[in-house]
């Protein structure tokens, strides 16, 4: 995107079931009873600590990280250094996966990740991880990149409901 521009937080995703093998138990994709709502992910994302990342070796071989990270107006940021094998995956390929540490409170999202260059997003970025980790990453260091992941398909499900709030957005 040419200046990093951001979706507008009035943009809601739509809420159904995911598609899952028969046998797992979940319903048809029209059932619209039990879906968790939106405002939860979104919290647990602005509530968490760490986030597991994926994505993909040049060859497709798959690279799974933990990161510290901000959700930040319906979108996820990171920040690592450019040489990091994260950011030399992402180079090569954008799609990213993330992943809350819970299995059995679980949040995924799906999306291409997009490197920061606005510098009032970087510095939004940097106050907001101030104030979350007591440490502020230097948005002019040309040795970090900034990314962010607005998603395109988000996942949650609790353990203990499974498959009954199973929920899948698009965006």
């Amino acid at each position: 995107m040419a200046q990093n521009k951001r979706r507008s937080v009035s943009t809601r995703p739509k809420p159904s079931r995911p598609e899952m093998p028969r046998e797992y138990g979940i319903k048809g994709p029209r059932s619209g009873s039990g879906l968790l709502p939106w405002k939860r992910v979104s919290e647990q994302m602005s509530q968490a600590r760490n986030y597991w990342i994926g994505t993909a070796w040049p060859d497709g071989r798959p690279h799974a990280m933990s990161v510290w990270g901000l959700w930040l107006n319906e979108a996820f940021y990171f920040q690592t250094s450019r040489g990091s094998r994260k950011a030399r995956n992402l180079a090569d390929n954008p799609h990213l996966v993330v992943h809350l540490e819970s299995g059995d409170d679980v949040v995924i999202l799906e999306g291409v990740a997009e490197e920061i260059t606005n510098p009032l997003l970087l510095s939004q970025f940097a106050d907001a991880y101030q104030a979350k980790y007591q440490f502020r990453p230097d948005p002019s260091d040309a040795s970090a990149v900034v990314y962010t992941l607005q998603p395109r398909v988000a996942f949650a499900w609790l353990e203990t409901d499974f498959p009954g709030g199973a929920t899948r957005w698009r965006f």
